[in-house]
Order: C-alpha cells, then structure tokens, then sequence
C-alpha cells in the first residue's frame, strides 16, 4: 500500500512537472504525421514567425511549436539570468521538452541564433535528433584573425549600448535591417512589433548571449546530417559565415537561397519550404 501510494504520488509529479515544461515554452503540437519536427525560432520572436512554413508539414509530420523563455507567450518567470546566461539553458529546455513528449527521430529546424540552439541540442544528445535544418545560422558575430563574422568589436559594442540605452528605439532601427526587403515594409513591422511584445529587460540579456556568444568549436562536433540554409543577402549572417558553418559539419548540405534578408522563412515562405521539401526527400 505504502509503495503503491508512492508510485501515485510520483505520478501525480511527474504530470505537473511535465505540464509546467510545456507551460514554460508555451508548447504546441499540430500536424497528422508521426515524425516529429521542432521548430524554434530566432531572438526576439516566437513561434508565430513559422506560421507560412509549417502547414506545408503539417499532412506529413507531427510539428511542435515553442518559444523559448522570455519570448512569444512562455512563462516570463522562468526566465533566469544565470541558467540563461549561455545558450545551453534553452539547449536543455529543448532537451527537456523532447523528454517529456517522448520524442525520436525529431527533424529539429532552428533560425538565427536558435540553430545553435539546434546544433548544440544535437550535440547533448544526438539519438533524438535524426536532421538539423539551420536557417540563416552564425556561429559568431564578431570579426577575429582567420573569421569573418560579420562585425567588429565596436559594432558589438555600439550595438549593445543602443540596445540597453534605447531597446525600443533600437528594435525600431533594426527591424528593417535585419529583415531587408524594403518595398515590404509590413514585415519589418512585424519584426519591430514582435521585439517590442517581449520584455525589455530579458530582451536586453538574451541580445547580449545572442551577439556575443562563440559556438565555432561545436560545429565538428555535430553528427547529426544538417542543411544549412542560407539568403544570398543578409545583413546579420552572409553567406561565407553560411559556408564556414557548412565546411565545419562534416555532414551537412549548402542551400544558397535567392532570397534577401535575415527571415527567409517570413519573407519567402515558398522557397524555404522546397529547400526543406528537397533536403528531407
């Protein structure tokens, strides 16, 4: 009796602590196929940003849906600056989230800085994970000898400063460099609109892991097979980082897409999804 009481209480546990992992990330699962694919979107935005991808999945693959902490409608409380502080604190919530979902074979798609997210999560654990697909990925912003990221050290600094002196203003300036694409100013909007909905003062710290951060030395580490999508202009990542990261995954393909802009997968929808289509085909 005493241990079938146990056994109902660590059950009863063990339901809560798995309804708070999918509270936390504001998880959704959609789709009618059994194969699951992860998307995880870019700083500053949400699962909304997939929104034009997906449904070409959706007759195919069982989709999850997640924000990352501090992002789109996830539990703000959870958000810890010191769990947060590197990137292996959304590693381990993606971790966590495959556990509780008994997930395998997960075809784990990730933008911006959420494909280190991905590559990283692939890394930890590379039996859940059968394909990466990284778009617009860069592993490092900043220059150094022998690598160009894209910005120097007083771009970063410059950048930072903007971001903790004026995040509003600055997410306001940014929106349409990042997204390009200027005779469609409604989806810099969206950008702009979607950096504002988060709050500010995560924001700001997640900026800092984001542009900051230096994940060069796992990318020969990954064994999981990875297509690396990338635009042929983008202000954020251009297409040699595209190249540094495929060159350094040993088992990876190169997709230049002709596409403008950080947010292919928003502003292109159709040329991401038959990139996709072909890699997993």
């Amino acid at each position: 009796m005493i241990f079938e009481d146990h056994f109902v209480l660590f059950e009863k546990g063990y339901k809560i602590m798995s309804e708070n992992i999918l509270k936390r990330n504001n998880v959704n699962v959609i789709g009618k196929g059994d194969q699951p694919m992860l998307f995880i979107h870019g700083f500053g935005c949400d699962q909304n940003m997939w929104r034009f991808v997906t449904p070409a999945f959706e007759e195919r693959y069982k989709i999850i849906l997640i924000d990352l902490v501090g992002c789109g409608k996830s539990d703000d409380s959870a958000y810890d600056p010191e769990k947060y502080d590197t990137l292996q604190g959304h590693v381990n919530d993606v971790l966590e989230i495959c556990s509780v979902l008994a997930l395998k074979n997960v075809i784990l798609v990730g933008h911006s800085i959420s494909a280190n997210i991905s590559l990283l999560s692939s890394i930890s654990n590379n039996k859940i994970f059968e394909k990466l697909i990284l778009v617009c990925p860069s592993p490092k912003f900043l220059n150094e000898d022998g690598y160009t990221g894209g910005f120097d050290q007083k771009d970063i600094d410059g950048l930072i400063d903007a971001i903790e002196s004026n995040y509003l203003g600055w997410s306001k300036a940014i929106a349409p460099v990042i997204m390009s694409n200027v005779e469609r100013p409604e989806l810099s909007n969206e950008l702009e609109k979607s950096f504002c909905s988060n709050n500010p003062e995560i924001a700001i710290h997640f900026a800092k892991v984001t542009f900051l951060c230096d994940n060069r030395n796992a990318l020969e580490k990954v064994k999981t097979k990875t297509l690396v999508l990338q635009s042929k202009t983008d202000n954020l990542a251009a297409v040699s980082v595209g190249e540094y990261v495929h060159d350094n995954i040993k088992n990876s393909v190169f997709k230049i897409l002709e596409t403008d802009g950080h947010c292919p997968h928003l502003s292109h929808p159709n040329e991401t999804i038959l990139a996709i289509k072909e890699f997993l085909s």
